[in-house]
C-alpha cells in the first residue's frame, strides 16, 4: 500500500465517532434540508415531474394491493422471487411519495410491510433453491439479491423513518435489520470481504444500514472490511476492481451493475461524513468510472456485450440513472452528462435528480461525445486494455473494439484479442454475450445456462483466433486470471485509428499479435476495417479465425454448396460441438471475399493469408437439447497445418438497399487485390487496391514512433 493510500485509510480510521451525530432523516439520496426544494422542483422541472409522477402512480398501486411477504421458495423469475423484488421497489416508491406529499399513508405502508418482514425473517432458513457455488440468501436464491433488496429497502425506510412509530421502528430494526446485518457480515463474511461485485453490494447494504440505524461499527466494517484493516471493504474494492482509467475488470455489463452500490454508498458517506471527501478518492475515480461506463456503449446506448453480458442492457438502466445524476450533482457538473440524462428520460427524485432536472430545464446540456480511446485495465493500468475506434456521427457511426483486457474474473470469457464491429446502428461482427435468460424461471431458474460454459465463454464463440480447436488457457479461468495481453500501440487521427495488442500466454508456444484499424481513404466515404492477425510458433498448429456476423451472405468469391441432409458438428469440445459445419471451400493464394447484407447496407470482407485457406460457413445450434442457443452464423478462415500464419482482411461498408422502392445501389465492393507482401515477427507489409489506387500498409512492431505507415 503506497503512502497516499495509507494516509487516506488513517484519516478514515480517525473519522468514525462512537455514534454518528448526523441522525436526521432522510439522509441518504434525499436529504431533509432539500425536501422542500425537491417538492417545488417536481412542479417546475419537467423531467423531475415526470419521474415523480411514475413513482407516485406505482406507490398508489401498491397501496391498493394486498401486502404479500411469501415464504421464499422460488428461483429467479419465480413467484416468491418476483414478489420480494416488487416489495423493495414499493417500499422505496412509498418512501419517496411520503416525502413529496407529506401523506402518512405512504409511510404507514412502508412500516407495515417491514413489520411483516420482521415477523418472519428470523424464522426463514437459507433459501431452498440456492445453487452450488453461490452464497445462498434468505429472501432470494443467492445472497446477492438479498443485498440488493436491502440497498433499496433502507432508502425507503430512511425516507419514512420519522413517520413510523418508535415502537414499530424498534421491532423492524431488532428483528429485521440487525439480524440482516449479522447475516450479511457473519454468515456471508466470505462475500463481504470478497473483491467482487457481490461484495460491493453487500458492503453498500451494510454501510447504508449502519448510517441509518446509527451503527458506526457497521459503517467502519463496510468501508475498511470485516477486520477494519483496509485489506478488504469499500476502499479496497475501489482500489482493486477499477483501473486508473475507470475500467471495471469484469467488463461493461458488470461495470453498469456494480456502479450502483459504489456511487450510492459514496453518496451516503458524503452526506453523513463529508469530511472524508469520498468523491475525491483516487483522483475522482468514481467519476471516471461513470464516464468510462458510458463510453463502453455503442451510440444506441447498448453496452459492449463482451464477457458475461445480457445484450439488451443500455445506459437507460436504473444503475446509470443513479450514476449519471450523482456524478453530475455531487462530483463534477459536466454538461455532457445532461445529454445522457435527457436520453434516459428519468432522474432520481432526490437532491441529485433535482440539480440534473433544473439544469436540463435551464438548457445547460451539451451533446455527449463518443471518443476513440484506449482504456487501460488493471488496478495499476498495466494489464492490457480496450481499444475503441470510432468514425462518424452518432446517427451512423462505425465503431471497432479490440478486447485485449485481463480475464475479468469469473465472468470473463476466453476471448483474447477479440473484436466487435458496429456500423449503421447495428452489430456487424457481434459478441454472443452470456448464455442466460435472466429471471425466466423456465430457463434454469433464470441463472446462467450450461451453454454459458460450453459455448458462450469458449474462444470459438468470439471473433478471434483459435489454436488446435482449443480455447485460451484450455478454458481454465484461474490460469487465465494470472496473465494478460499487452497493448503495443494506439493511434487516433483523422486518417487512421489503430490499436495493436499481443497475447503470448493463451496458447502455449504461440505468440498472437493483432493490429486492427479504421482507415479512411479518399476514394471512399466510410473508413475501411483493416485487420492483421499474426500467429507465430515453432510447431505446426491448426489456426481458425471466425467472423461471427449479423445479416445474410449475398455474395462470395467462391460457390458454397451447403450440406442439406448431413449436417455434422465442427468438433467435439471447447464450443466446436455446438457448431454446424454448413459448407467448406478452399481459397487459393489470391484469397477471397464474403459479402453480407445487414440493415440495408453491404459489408464485404476480403481476406488473404500467407498460405491457402479453408473457408468454413458455420451456424450455431448443434448439441443443444434444450434449444437454449441463439441463432448465430459465421465464416471461418482456417489453416489446418502451419507454424506461422498471418491473416490479412479488409471489411468495407458500402451501398444500400431501399426495400420500399426495390432499388439497390453500390452492391459491389470497391476494394480488390489484397496482397500479403511480407510477414515476420518484427514487420508485416500488405497492399490493397481501392478503385484505381493501390495502398501499401506497413506495421513495424519495434518502431513505436512510426508503428504503422500508409501510403
Amino acid at each position: 500500500m503506497n503512502y497516499l493510500k495509507k494516509l487516506v485509510l488513517y484519516f478514515f480510521c480517525l473519522s468514525f465517532p462512537a455514534a454518528l451525530t448526523a441522525q436526521v432523516h432522510p439522509s441518504l439520496m434525499l436529504t431533509k434540508a432539500n425536501v422542500s426544494a425537491v417538492r417545488k422542483g417536481i412542479q417546475e422541472y419537467p423531467l423531475l415531474k415526470k419521474s415523480y409522477k411514475k413513482i407516485q402512480s406505482d406507490a398508489d398501486k401498491a397501496l391498493m394491493t394486498e401486502m404479500s411477504v411469501p415464504l421464499p421458495k422460488d428461483g429467479g423469475g419465480g413467484a416468491s422471487h418476483e414478489q420480494h423484488k416488487k416489495n423493495y421497489i414499493n417500499i422505496l416508491n412509498c418512501g419517496v411519495a411520503y416525502q413529496m406529499t407529506g401523506d402518512k399513508k405512504y409511510a404507514a405502508y412502508v412500516g407495515n410491510l417491514l413489520l411483516k418482514y420482521a415477523a418472519d425473517y428470523e424464522k426463514w432458513p437459507l433459501h431452498p433453491k440456492r445453487k452450488e457455488g453461490h452464497q445462498g440468501g434468505k429472501i432470494f436464491w443467492q445472497s446477492l439479491n438479498d443485498f440488493v433488496w436491502q440497498v433499496y429497502t433502507i432508502q425507503g425506510y430512511d425516507l419514512a423513518f420519522d413517520a413510523i412509530p418508535a415502537k414499530d421502528r424498534k421491532t423492524i430494526e431488532d428483528h429485521l435489520f440487525i439480524p440482516m446485518l449479522k447475516f450479511f457480515t457473519v454468515d456471508c463474511k466470505e462475500t463481504f470481504d470478497k473483491i467482487h461485485n457481490h461484495g460491493t453490494w453487500d458492503i453498500a447494504a451494510v454501510g447504508m444500514t449502519g448510517y441509518v440505524l446509527n451503527k458506526p461499527e457497521y459503517v467502519q466494517m463496510a468501508i475498511k472490511g470485516s477486520n477494519k484493516d483496509g485489506k478488504t471493504g469499500y476502499l479496497a474494492q475501489i482500489d482493486q476492481l477499477f483501473s486508473p482509467d475507470g475500467y471495471y475488470t469484469e467488463g461493461p455489463y458488470y461495470q453498469r451493475y456494480a456502479l450502483l452500490p459504489f456511487v450510492i454508498f459514496a453518496k451516503a458517506i458524503n452526506n453523513y461524513q463529508p469530511e472524508l471527501k469520498i468523491f475525491e478518492y483516487r483522483k475522482q475515480l468514481l467519476s471516471k468510472a461513470i464516464a468510462t461506463c458510458l463510453q463502453l456503449t455503442y451510440t444506441d446506448g447498448a453496452f459492449f456485450p463482451f464477457n458475461d453480458a445480457i445484450k439488451d442492457k443500455t445506459y437507460e438502466s436504473a444503475e446509470l440513472v443513479y450514476g449519471v445524476d450523482i456524478a453530475y450533482a455531487d462530483i463534477q457538473a459536466q454538461p455532457e452528462l445532461l445529454d445522457v440524462a435527457k436520453k434516459q428520460n428519468e432522474v432520481i427524485v432526490s437532491d441529485a435528480g433535482l440539480k440534473v432536472a433544473a439544469d436540463l430545464a435551464a438548457g445547460k446540456a451539451k451533446p455527449f461525445a463518443y471518443l476513440p480511446q484506449l482504456i487501460n485495465d488493471g488496478a495499476k493500468g498495466d494489464e492490457g486494455g480496450l481499444g475503441i475506434l470510432r468514425y462518424g456521427s452518432n446517427e451512423d457511426q462505425q465503431c471497432l473494439l479490440l478486447k485485449a483486457a485481463s480475464q475479468g474474473m469469473g465472468h470473463g470469457h476466453f476471448d483474447r484479442l477479440n473484436i466487435l464491429y458496429y456500423d449503421n446502428g447495428v452489430e456487424v461482427f457481434p459478441d454472443y454475450g452470456a448464455a442466460r435468460f435472466i429471471n425466466i424461471e423456465a430457463k434454469k431458474g433464470g441463472d446462467y445456462l450450461p451453454e454459458n460454459k460450453t459455448w458462450a465463454k469458449q474462444t470459438v464463440a468470439h471473433n478471434t483466433l483459435v489454436v488446435d480447436e482449443t480455447s485460451n488457457f484450455k478454458a481454465n479461468a484461474d490460469a487465465a486470471q494470472l496473465k494478460h495481453p499487452d497493448i503495443l500501440y494506439f493511434k487516433n487521427d483523422n486518417t487512421i485509428q489503430v490499436v495493436s495488442a499481443r497475447e503470448t500466454n493463451a496458447f502455449p508456444g504461440v505468440e498472437m499479435t493483432r493490429t486492427t484499424a479504421l482507415i479512411k481513404v479518399k476514394e471512399l466515404d466510410k473508413p475501411l476495417l483493416v485487420d492483421v492477425f499474426q500467429a507465430i510458433s515453432d510447431k505446426k498448429h491448426q489456426y481458425d479465425l471466425p467472423f461471427w456476423y449479423k445479416g445474410h451472405i449475398v455474395d462470395s468469391s467462391f460457390n458454397p454448396t451447403a450440406e442439406s441432409t448431413n449436417l455434422k458438428p465442427l468438433g467435439t469440445k471447447y464450443g466446436y460441438e455446438h457448431i454446424w459445419l454448413n459448407a467448406v471451400k478452399t481459397a487459393g493464394a489470391e484469397g477471397g471475399y464474403v459479402t453480407v447484407l445487414n440493415n440495408k447496407r453491404f459489408y464485404t470482407t476480403h481476406f488473404v493469408a500467407d498460405s491457402a485457406l479453408q473457408v468454413k460457413l458455420l451456424s450455431l445450434g448443434a448439441n443443444d437439447p434444450d434449444l437454449n442457443l441463439l441463432e448465430s452464423k459465421a465464416f471461418m478462415l482456417s489453416q489446418p497445418n502451419t507454424a506461422k500464419q498471418t491473416f490479412f482482411s479488409i471489411t468495407e461498408a458500402h451501398g444500400k438497399v431501399n426495400s420500399i422502392n426495390e432499388t439497390t445501389t453500390g452492391a459491389s465492393s470497391a476494394v480488390s487485390e489484397l496482397k500479403l507482401i511480407s510477414a515476420s515477427a518484427t514487420q508485416v507489409t500488405v497492399s490493397f487496391k481501392v478503385k484505381n489506387k493501390v495502398y501499401h500498409y506497413q506495421i513495424d512492431y519495434n518502431n513505436k514512433s512510426q508503428f504503422v505507415k500508409l501510403n
